[in-house]
């Protein structure tokens, strides 16, 4: 019986390290969550599933998952713009951050497409989403439908957008605004479902 337990101890003591790490792991380090909406096309798509790491230094132009300041219990994923401090400005769909000029690889399928059509065809999927297109002034503008302003960046906070900008609700709208620091969960790195679309979240300036 003793040379039983000894084995069976041996045996299983791999599976429960194993088990244990996974969950600390789980708690700790990464979390999973899945993309609702048309916030993040085409970057990331509706009902992707990420893998989020938690403990990870944030920069700028990191995709992250945040809590929606207005609804906490939501979960919502955006691209970081603005850091702690910064001063956000958008004049005709060209970013400025503390005066400097910044381009925006990530946007520009879009902003081809709504220079050619105002993403009628892209948002065809949506009659709302194209007469939503139909009355912005730009590709990004502000919650008033103004293409030149700014947003001053709390410290502590962080200024959250969506790559979709005429669709995304975020931080350019005064219910939700820059994000406290102590809402943002981590930052988006893999995504892993659907399989076809397995790859690496890059950051993308």
């Amino acid at each position: 019986m003793k040379k039983f337990f000894k084995n069976f101890i041996k045996e299983w003591w791999f599976i429960f390290t194993a088990v244990t790490f996974l969950i600390l792991a789980r708690v700790f380090v990464f979390s999973s969550v899945i993309i609702d909406g048309h916030s993040m096309d085409p970057t990331l798509q509706d009902k992707e599933r990420m893998i989020t790491l938690k403990r990870t230094k944030l920069q700028r132009f990191d995709i992250v998952v945040s809590k929606e300041p207005d609804e906490p219990e939501k979960m919502i994923v955006k691209r970081l713009i603005g850091m702690p401090g910064d001063t956000v400005t958008y004049k005709k769909d060209q970013l400025y951050i503390n005066g400097k000029k910044y381009a925006e690889a990530y946007l520009d399928k879009f902003k081809r497409q709504w220079k050619k059509d105002k993403l009628q065809e892209a948002y065809s999927y949506s009659p709302g989403f194209q007469a939503m297109a139909l009355e912005r002034k730009a590709f990004t503008v502000n919650y008033n439908n103004e293409d030149n302003f700014t947003i001053k960046v709390p410290l502590k906070h962080y200024l959250l957008l969506g790559d979709n900008r005429l669709i995304s609700k975020d931080s350019r709208f005064p219910e939700v605004g820059p994000i406290p620091a102590s809402m943002i969960e981590g930052e988006a790195k893999l995504a892993f479902w659907p399989p076809k679309r397995i790859r690496l979240v890059e950051k993308v300036k």
